[in-house]
């Protein structure tokens, strides 16, 4: 029996290297604070729950979800879209529910790559989230790794990109606000890139799962406020805004073709979401209330973490939006620093796991509550002693 090479090749998710140091820290008998994984551990919001125990209560017969998703839930996307970003959307052909926004980000090369295809190339930023790179891979395209400019507010130098190149590009990715740097991109940037992709028949990929984090004056905008947003797609998902990742309940929308796409392709895979996770989904694209509140508890964690990370040789060189904390570590060594700090129980994710430039820095995911937050800071003081 053979299986297809490039999983070898690719080996672990990332993030799986995590697990050896939690196993250490328990063999070890340490009481680990966990900020390693961004999967938010707040309590589900009560509109969102009930939501769901009315839908299943009410489903006395169990039957398929519609590979589209019901139009009460495209119609609660897109008018929250409508909402956010002042964009309307036809929720008939702009709009398709989806298994969080990891589902459709990893099918999104399966659609665009062929055997024979001249368009062989998938630009991903680094460092970054390692999905769409990993997906592109399996997929039989190539990956151009574009770095973030930090001195340019961590924006991807997309001029390093080879003119000669942008006729085998498929597809763009962007990620704002940023995983991991916490960074967001202003509308120009987004203006500017879609219409360079406009003009190279190239679709840009805008995964904006943090939309709603964010502790700066003003809301980070979305690639779907582009004056002309042909060939422009967005991912977003209730996991960061509604602290509900296990619901799994996310969506992508724009470019009519490319939707029209996707939901072809989706009675084949069996990925919508169960009728009764979509009801809870039409409750959570509906109410800010519980999204005030949790930005308000991961503000009031950040606000306590970013002076005591500074005091130890961590410096904060990120932006102000998701639930990351970047720090660029002192000395440059991410893995010895991660090492360090996991021996006073405190775990966080070396920028190496990321690609290239991640190195020399750490990123906290303010998952731990404020309490598991406070001992870190008492844990911290005495590592910068």
């Amino acid at each position: 029996m053979e299986v297809q090479p490039l999983v070898e090749e690719l080996g672990e998710y990332p993030f799986t290297a995590l697990d050896d140091a939690r196993a250490r820290a328990a063999r070890a008998g340490t009481e680990l604070i966990d900020f390693g994984i961004g999967a938010p551990a707040e309590p589900v919001p009560a509109i969102v729950r009930q939501a769901m125990i009315q839908a299943v209560e009410e489903e006395e017969i169990s039957g398929y979800p519609t590979a589209a998703g019901s139009a009460e839930l495209r119609q609660a996307i897109a008018d929250w879209v409508g909402r956010r970003y002042g964009v309307e959307l036809d929720p008939a052909i702009e709009v398709l529910p989806t298994l969080g926004s990891k589902e459709p980000i990893y099918h999104l090369a399966g659609l665009l790559h062929w055997p024979g295809s001249h368009r062989d190339l998938v630009v991903v930023t680094t460092p970054g989230y390692p999905v769409p790179a990993r997906s592109a891979r399996l997929a039989g395209a190539q990956v151009l790794e574009v770095g973030l400019d930090r001195e340019a507010g961590w924006l991807p130098r997309i001029d390093e990109i080879p003119e000669e190149a942008w006729h085998r590009i498929s597809t763009i990715w962007v990620n704002y606000p940023n995983n991991p740097t916490g960074a967001a991109a202003p509308l120009s940037f987004y203006e500017d890139l879609a219409e360079r992709c406009r003009s190279h028949g190239v679709v840009l990929a805008s995964d904006e799962a943090y939309s709603e984090t964010w502790f700066g004056d003003e809301p980070p905008p979305s690639v779907l406020q582009v004056s002309d947003p042909t060939h422009v797609l967005a991912f977003n998902s209730l996991s960061k805004r509604s602290a509900v990742p296990g619901y799994r309940a996310g969506f992508v929308c724009g470019d009519p073709l490319l939707i029209g796409a996707m939901k072809t392709l989706r009675p084949s895979m069996g990925v919508t979401p169960q009728r009764f996770v979509q009801q809870a989904a039409i409750a959570a694209w509906g109410d800010e209330e519980h999204v005030d509140g949790l930005r308000g508890r991961f503000r009031a964690k950040r606000e306590l973490m970013l002076p005591a990370l500074a005091g130890c040789g961590l410096e904060p060189v990120g932006g102000d939006a998701t639930f990351f904390l970047w720090c660029e570590v002192s000395g440059g060594d991410d893995m010895a620093a991660f090492e360090r700090l996991l021996e006073i129980g405190i775990l966080a994710a070396p920028g190496s796991m990321f690609g290239p430039g991640g190195e020399g820095h750490l990123r906290f995911a303010l998952v731990p509550d404020l309490e598991e937050c406070r001992k870190a800071v008492d844990r911290l003081a005495g590592l910068g002693r």
